[in-house]
């Protein structure tokens, strides 16, 4: 799906999903403070996890034509994905 897009689309879908992770990271890095990744770390990692969720549910044969689906995939990637590296962080810190 991302990888049959033009430039203009992809460009356009990246400064999207990057100013909503700005937005969604602003607030994570309120609730989390220093157990988080800042503002910016949220940011890059919330696009991060949406644009390889996108790609992991293409590779397995999920098509993702209806926008809403998309958006699932990509947010719910992209939480797990902060989530993880949270649970990540926190779990070294305690080392």
């Amino acid at each position: 799906m991302l990888l049959h897009l033009d430039t203009s689309w992809l460009l356009m879908t990246v400064a999207s999903v990057a100013v909503f992770g700005f937005f969604f990271g602003s607030a994570l890095d309120a609730i989390m403070e220093e157990d988080g990744f800042g503002s910016t770390g949220n940011t890059l990692l919330f696009t991060l996890g949406f644009f390889v969720a996108i790609m992991i549910a293409n590779e397995h044969g999920i098509v993702l034509r209806d926008l809403k689906l998309a958006v699932a995939w990509g947010l719910g990637g992209a939480f797990a994905f902060i989530g993880a590296l949270a649970l990540l962080k926190a779990g070294l810190a305690r080392l």
